[in-house]
C-alpha cells in the first residue's frame, strides 16, 4: 500500500472515530467568542466611561480617521457592563449553535467577523460617538436567518424559524430607536452583512447557492463598504 493511499486510510479512521465527531459537532467558535468576550470583560476594566471605552478599542470615528482601522474588529469583544455581556451572550449562543452546526465552524466565523466589521463600518459612517459590543455582530446572524428564510422558502420549519427572527429584528430595532444610546446604524449594518454574507462564504456542499446571487450579494457588500467607508472617511 502506498503512502498516500496509507494516509487516506488514517484520515478515514480519524474521521469515522466517535470522539472525533463529537469535537467536530461542538459549537467550540461560538464557545470561544464568548470566552474572549467573558475575559475581556474580566481582565479589561471596561468602565461605562467613554474615555475608558475607546482607550479599549471602541469604535469612534475620529480615531478610525487618524488611521485606527483596528477598532472594526475590537468593538466585537467589548462591552460596557455585566446586563450588557449578559444580554449579548445569551444571543449569541443561542443562534450561535446553531448556524455554527448548519454553517460548520469556519463558515461561522466567518460570517460572525465580518457581519461586525461591516456593523462597525456602517457606524463609523453615520455614527459620531463611541461603540462597543458584539451586537453588530449578532443581527447579522440574526440576518443569516433571514437569507435561510429566502433561500430555503418552501420548507415549512425554516420559513417560520425565519418569520419568528424577522419579528425578533423589528422589536429589537424599535428599542433601538427609544434608547439614543445604542448604535443602531451599526446593528442595521450588521444585519444587512449577515443576510448577504452567507449568499457569498456559500452553504455546506449538499446546497448549491445560485451563481448569480453569489456575484451581486458580493457586488452589493463590496459596495456597501465602499460607500460607508467614504463616507465615514470625509465625515466631521
Amino acid at each position: 500500500m502506498s503512502l498516500i493511499n496509507k494516509l487516506k486510510q488514517l484520515f478515514t479512521q480519524i474521521s469515522n472515530n466517535r470522539l472525533y465527531r463529537k469535537i467536530d459537532d461542538a459549537p467550540f467558535m461560538t464557545e470561544g467568542i464568548l470566552a474572549i468576550i467573558i475575559f475581556v470583560y474580566v481582565f479589561g476594566i471596561v468602565t461605562n466611561s467613554t474615555d475608558s471605552i475607546i482607550n479599549y478599542g471602541a469604535m469612534y470615528r475620529p480615531l478610525v480617521q487618524f488611521g485606527q482601522w483596528w477598532r472594526f474588529i475590537t468593538p466585537i469583544f467589548i462591552h460596557l457592563s455585566f446586563l450588557h455581556i449578559l444580554m449579548n451572550g445569551i444571543s449569541l449562543y443561542y443562534v450561535g449553535i446553531q448556524l455554527e452546526k448548519i454553517f460548520g465552524h469556519i463558515r461561522f466565523l466567518v460570517i460572525f467577523m465580518l457581519s461586525g466589521i461591516f456593523g462597525n463600518i456602517a457606524g463609523f459612517a453615520f455614527s459620531n460617538g463611541a461603540s462597543a459590543g458584539a451586537s453588530t455582530a449578532i443581527f447579522g446572524l440574526f440576518g443569516v436567518f433571514l437569507m435561510l428564510g429566502e433561500t430555503f422558502h418552501d420548507n415549512m420549519y425554516v420559513r417560520r424559524m425565519s418569520q419568528s427572527f424577522l419579528l425578533l429584528i423589528v422589536l429589537n430595532i424599535g428599542f433601538d430607536l427609544m434608547s439614543p444610546d445604542i448604535d443602531i446604524i451599526g446593528h442595521i449594518g450588521g444585519l444587512i452583512a449577515g443576510f448577504l454574507l452567507p449568499y457569498v462564504v456559500g452553504l455546506p456542499s449538499e446546497f448549491k447557492i445560485p451563481m448569480v446571487k453569489k456575484i451581486l450579494a458580493l457586488i452589493v457588500l463590496l459596495v456597501f463598504a465602499y460607500f460607508c467607508l467614504k463616507t465615514g472617511y470625509f465625515a466631521n
